[in-house]
């Protein structure tokens, strides 16, 4: 089936168990608030781990022996992601709002570059092709928000969110901090649009870098991924609502077991993908052990990380194991 179907349908799912109470929402709410910022940083090489994004943003504190721009980066996005929110509902999305996304993220790292377009020329590493030049970005910026008003309410919300992410990060219009505000950018897109956040783990950073630099001649696959992405985070709501009957509990709070606690599964594909990185060629009984897990929710875990693409099987049926695919 076409990804973006996939995530159609999964969207109508998701909207069959609306409305969910304002608890809930609020604990989906903080619970992405920490996941994206975490995965995000990360991405870009931020040393925190997710549990120390969570003390940085939850309970101010700072992380011995890390550096303090990495905390201030995690700060930042949280509150970039708490101001997404503020703008869910305009009409249109204007430049003021992505200067403001950069400002807030970028505040504490350097106050005089914050939300400014920046002034010199750039260069991506790794990258063949060249970013716009200082001397046009206010202009192309104005363009790609008339774009994107444009289309917003004809084109699939996911393409649309997945060639938003692209078209900005090809402008690259600050210093520093374009993939982060590009990916706030593409969550924004697609909460407005009623569809469910997309969270790029950091262990597929170079695939992610991969197809956004095919993107220049053919961005089909791009989309693909991202839609993957937001297909994923649909799997793992729709997982939770059902295990916990809709999430109608009588205090309105999300069980807190391990099979239904929203961060359960999200957390258990980090584990996996993390142990498999460290020990590859790993088999199924070797990672339920290792985790602490059922024979059956290592399998159903891994089937969902191999349906992303993110693992492969390799070798014989009894003999073999799984294997990171940026790892071939």
């Amino acid at each position: 089936m076409n990804k973006l179907k996939s995530a159609e349908l999964n969207n109508r799912i998701l909207k069959s168990y609306r409305p969910l109470d304002r608890k809930t929402l609020e604990s989906l709410r903080n619970y992405y608030r920490i996941e994206l910022t975490y995965s995000s940083n990360a991405i870009e090489g931020n040393s925190l781990t997710e549990s120390e994004t969570k003390i940085v943003i939850e309970d101010g504190l700072t992380i011995e022996g890390k550096p303090l721009r990495d905390v201030y980066e995690a700060t930042g996005h949280a509150k970039a992601y708490d101001y997404l929110y503020k703008i869910l509902d305009k009409k249109k999305l204007l430049e003021e709002d992505i200067l403001t996304f950069h400002r807030l993220f970028y505040q504490q790292i350097d106050a005089d570059k914050a939300g400014r377009y920046r002034a010199v020329p750039v260069f991506i590493s790794g990258s063949s092709y060249a970013v716009t030049p200082p001397q046009k970005i206010a202009s192309e910026v104005k363009s790609f928000f008339k774009w994107y008003n444009a289309n917003e309410s004809k084109m699939h919300p996911v393409k649309l969110a997945a060639l938003a992410h692209q078209k900005f990060v090809f402008i690259h219009p600050f210093i520093d901090g374009n993939g982060r505000v590009a990916r706030l950018l593409m969550n924004l897109s697609l909460l407005r649009n009623d569809y469910t956040i997309a969270i790029i783990p950091s262990l597929l950073r170079q695939q992610y870098i991969s197809l956004l630099e095919k993107a220049h001649t053919d961005n089909i696959k791009f989309i693909d991924f991202i839609a993957d992405s937001v297909i994923n985070t649909q799997n793992d709501l729709i997982r939770l609502l059902k295990e916990s009957g809709g999430v109608k509990q009588s205090n309105g709070v999300i069980n807190n077991d391990n099979e239904t606690h929203i961060g359960g599964v999200k957390n258990r594909k980090t584990e996996m993908l993390e142990l498999i990185k460290k020990y590859p060629g790993i088999n199924t009984p070797a990672i339920s052990k290792q985790l602490n897990l059922s024979l059956r929710t290592a399998q159903r875990v891994l089937k969902q990380l191999v349906e992303q693409g993110a693992v492969h099987f390799k070798g014989a049926p009894k003999t073999g194991g799984y294997f990171l695919t940026s790892q071939d």
